[in-house]
């Protein structure tokens, strides 16, 4: 399959709004097709969308009945699409349940017939991509909600199982779903849609689509990583590592043909049958689903701390298996030894006892660190700690430290004033903070008033994630042009 298309969505309320939008996709080149929703127009005129448009137009007026904005009748909606064809628009997009088609003889206008599912991913669908095709659909589109990754590999699936070999589009709905229109050969997919999320549940705007992730780059021999864990919007891993790539291919006689993405999943069994399903390479693995991977069969680790532990944060493909490996913990060190902190025979305490908090004290154990550990539940602290062969200590903590390390969400965007504990109750030499945005927390501002060094969160992010492009590629990549991709992405976020 050749590379993939990006159809940019543009809707608007005024014909003089929606040609401004038009002209400007043509003018910022970062897509092929532009998408010109005419529902919900109030001086609707089909042949004023198509004069001086620059790039190939698909023509559409969605009823309400479909998800769009388009409340009149049949009679009048069908008279608007006669009109763009007409027109000379390139294609018109007609919706499978409306029953009709225009009449497209002696033009140049080609047929998509499209099928949303606003609910879930129907039972039928290989039945539907059938019927549509036997409309004389020239592409057929199917857009179906999903609530997790396995119903994207579910809507795939049966698009396959249709036996239709002629062009299509296959479109999960959702943020579960992004994997589909970042992936679109992945999904058999002739293009794929970006633009205003408002146009349809969990597009993105293509700026991204373009930039970030360079999807018309992504082809069949294009390598796969991502990040998996819920929630996935709040990591700024693809940022990092698709910056990190482009890099290495712009300085680089080795040009690296990857992708990262994200991966919304709530399991590990769910995230192994996406990355199984869609080829994967490797996979960065967040909150909360760094235990459970050493119990699988097909994951083996060569890393001690993973398999003392039970913790991971990346796996790398290899062969049939999957290969683990804890690389948080070198990237949490890497900060530490960059400031030439020792950490030998010295007194830290970690707030917090979950992946990040486990990784954070092992590493601080294998520093030669006397370490205790604090979290709002003592049980789970308790056994963690018995673990780790550390000790326990009351929360919050209290008195002189010469590390204390945040190793719990608190204080991350947008609850930006929260702190996991005062300062004043903690003396502290040092205090590291795991969370990355803001790149200064409340809690780092108040420990430096209290005279202590600071670490921040991105420093470890991204250590961790240049000894995961190292492992993945064999290239070292180059660690401020990562630093800098997720400080953009952080001023962007918030």
């Amino acid at each position: 399959m050749p590379h993939p298309l990006i159809v940019q969505t543009v809707t608007a309320t005024s014909m003089a709004e929606l040609r401004a939008r038009r002209d400007a996709v043509g003018h910022a080149n970062m897509a092929d097709i532009v998408e010109l929703r005419l529902d919900g127009i109030q001086d609707l005129d089909p042949g004023g969308a198509l004069v001086g448009s620059t790039l190939p137009t698909i023509v559409t007026c969605r009823p309400v009945w479909e998800g769009g904005r388009w409340d009149g009748d049949e009679a009048g909606r069908r008279r608007v699409m006669a009109g763009a064809v007409q027109a000379g628009a390139d294609y018109v997009d007609i919706e499978r349940r409306a029953g009709w088609v225009p009449d497209l003889r002696g033009t140049r206008t080609r047929l998509i017939v499209s099928d949303h599912d606003f609910i879930a991913v129907p039972s039928d669908l290989s039945a539907r991509v059938r019927e549509m095709r036997a409309h004389g659909a020239d592409v057929v589109k199917v857009a179906a909600a999903v609530a997790c990754v396995s119903d994207t590999l579910r809507l795939r699936a049966a698009v396959a199982a249709s036996g239709d070999d002629g062009p299509l589009v296959c479109i999960a709905m959702g943020e579960a779903g992004v994997l589909s229109r970042l992936l679109p050969t992945r999904f058999g997919s002739c293009w794929t849609y970006g633009g205003d999320a408002g146009a349809a549940p969990g597009q993105i705007p293509v700026s991204l689509m373009h930039e970030r992730y360079r999807v018309r780059s992504v082809s069949e021999s294009t390598a796969v990583y991502g990040v998996a864990g819920s929630p996935i919007a709040h990591s700024a891993s693809p940022a990092m590592h698709n910056a990190a790539y482009r890099a290495a291919g712009i300085n680089s006689m080795d040009a690296i043909d990857a992708i990262y993405v994200p991966v919304l999943a709530t399991t590990v069994v769910e995230a192994a049958m996406v990355a199984e399903a869609l080829g994967f390479s490797g996979l960065s693995i967040t909150a909360p689903l760094k235990a459970g991977w050493l119990d699988r069969t097909d994951v083996d680790s060569d890393d001690d701390a993973s398999r003392r532990l039970g913790v991971v944060n990346t796996l790398k493909r290899v062969g049939s298996r999957w290969s683990a490996r804890n690389l948080d913990i070198a990237g949490f060190l890497d900060a530490c030894d960059e400031r030439g902190i020792a950490l030998r025979g010295k007194s830290a305490v970690v707030l917090g006892a979950g992946g990040a908090g486990v990784a954070a004290a092992w590493a601080l154990v294998q520093r030669g660190a006397t370490v205790a550990l604090s979290a709002r539940r003592g049980d789970v602290a308790a056994t963690v700690a018995a673990t780790l062969g550390v000790q326990t200590t009351s929360w919050p903590p209290t008195g002189a430290w010469d590390v204390v390390v945040n190793a719990t969400p608190v204080g991350t965007w947008p609850r930006v004033e929260e702190t996991p504990v005062e300062a004043h109750t903690l003396e502290a030499r040092v205090a590291y903070d795991l969370v990355y945005n803001p790149e200064e927390t409340a809690f780092l501002r108040q420990m430096r008033g209290t005279g202590a060094e600071v670490i921040g969160g991105l420093d470890m992010l991204v250590g961790q994630a240049a000894r995961q492009f190292e492992w993945w590629t064999g290239q070292r990549p180059d660690t401020q042009v990562m630093r800098e991709a997720a400080r953009r992405w952080i001023r962007e976020k918030n």
